[in-house]
């Protein structure tokens, strides 16, 4: 639960970010660290545009000719665009803290821009600067203060300049210029900010999106390990406990003919080469998913898991272990035959072909390897006990149930590792089914396994 939690909040704080969120209540984005260049040319911009407008306005208070100036007007003028270049350097300057503080920047070089036509330059860089924070109210409130520096200029200060041409409709005009090249200014700068958002979400998701595929892979990669292990348990573990057996029959029988020997041995040799067998078949698919190693690109395919189809040669192998294993499966076969029992032993069916029509591939495989540890675990803790196995499909279910008298363990057996029922409780999980074990009425332990049959 704590994990959904998390994944709950991470999600909501994700989702947050994401939203499109009011530009009043916008959180703003970090801006992005300019390089030299990105720097240079903005101030070349900023300072370009306030020296043409500059000249232009030097064009204006010259007039058509001037040398029809009197001295103190080339004065007075002179002076004038002397202070306009000197509060456009300290707008120019204070540029540099548009980044840190982008509304006392932005209403500074505004309020300069009053006085000084070269500040606008510098002032519509830092009006830029400052929506990309899109927030509203530092628009609107500098905004005003454009405008206001833009009308003083026309209606107060432009008239008291010597040789001024004076025309109202112009000066409105200017201030109506300058209102559009504000709102100019203000869009692009939100355009800039909420592209910047964009960019930024995107290389969040973006990076999201790689360490989820990586946890997703490692999440497999550890899946398909603790199948392979489960494999290996299954398998070896049923070779090993027919090895452990033998062997302890040459152990401490001391009556064995020399055929009976040489059979036990056989026996011994042949399940060891299985076991080694699989286990290097195994070994050699967990090399190749790691991309590394002997079967690294070998092209070899991971050898088909056995399923209800190979119950037969399982059943034969254990009988030739010495086990007496009785098989019901006359709801599933085709046919029942039955052979004779060993050492005298009554007549035992053994399964023929079964119907498994329907029956899912990874369901059949966790039936065969239920049997497969249940036998092991009837060889290891009741040697010699019969063992009966029943199969079953009961509705929608495949029912698989395998019972055997309960005997102490033999000298010989393995010891217990007691991971095979925890194993078997897992694979019948996984499967969609349920697994349950006990002891009956007649002192028979029961292993009993309910898996879904589609």
């Amino acid at each position: 639960m704590t994990g959904c939690g998390e994944r709950a909040t991470y999600a909501g704080h994700m989702t947050a970010r994401l939203s499109p969120a009011p530009p009043d209540r916008a959180v703003p984005m970090p801006a992005p660290r300019l390089r030299p260049w990105s720097s240079i040319w903005r101030y070349l911009v900023a300072v370009g545009l306030g020296l043409l407008i500059v000249l232009g306005n030097l064009s204006d208070l010259l007039g058509q000719d001037p040398t029809d100036l009197s001295d103190n007007e080339s004065a007075a003028i002179g002076g004038f665009l002397l202070l306009d270049l000197l509060l456009g350097v300290i707008a120019v300057c204070l540029l540099s803290m548009r980044r840190r503080l982008p509304v006392l920047t932005a209403m500074l070089t505004a309020s300069l821009s009053a006085v000084s036509v070269f500040a606008v330059g510098p002032a519509a860089l830092a009006i830029v600067s400052m929506s990309t924070r899109r927030r509203w109210k530092p628009v609107v409130a500098v905004g005003f203060a454009w405008v206001a520096a833009a009308m003083f200029y026309e209606l107060v200060l432009r008239p008291s300049i010597p040789g001024a041409t004076l025309d109202a409709g112009l000066s409105w005009a200017s201030g109506g210029l300058a209102i559009a090249i504000y709102a100019i200014c203000a869009t692009t700068g939100f355009y800039i900010g909420a592209r910047r958002e964009l960019v930024t979400s995107l290389r969040e998701r973006a990076e999201n999106a790689e360490r989820e595929q990586a946890l997703r892979e490692e999440a497999a990669r550890e899946s398909e390990r603790t199948r392979i292990a489960r494999e290996m348990h299954d398998v070896l573990a049923h070779h090993i406990s027919l090895l452990s057996l033998h062997a302890g029959v040459l152990t401490f029988r001391t009556d064995l003919t020399r055929q009976e020997t040489v059979d036990a041995a056989t026996i011994i040799q042949s399940n060891a080469q299985l076991a080694l067998t699989e286990l290097r078949q195994i070994l050699g698919v967990l090399r190749s998913r790691d991309g590394d190693g002997v079967g690294a690109g070998s092209g070899i395919a991971e050898p088909p898991q056995p399923t209800l189809a190979e119950l037969p040669a399982l059943l034969a192998d254990s009988r030739e272990g010495g086990m007496l294993v009785s098989v019901d499966a006359s709801g599933l076969a085709h046919r029942t035959d039955v052979v004779a029992g060993g050492g005298g032993a009554a007549p035992r069916p053994t399964a023929g072909p079964l119907d498994l029509d329907g029956l899912s591939e990874s369901v059949s495989r966790a039936a065969y390897r239920i049997i497969q540890e249940a036998l092991t675990n009837a060889r290891k803790h009741a040697v010699g006990a019969p063992v009966t196995v029943e199969i079953e499909k009961r509705g929608g279910e495949l029912l698989v149930a395998v019972r055997n008298p309960r005997r102490a363990a033999s000298v010989a057996s393995t010891a217990e590792s007691g991971m095979g029922l925890t194993g078997l409780h897992e694979r019948a999980e996984l499967a969609g089914g349920s697994l349950a074990h006990g002891t009956d009425v007649d002192d028979h332990f029961v292993l009993t396994a309910r898996l879904p049959w589609q």
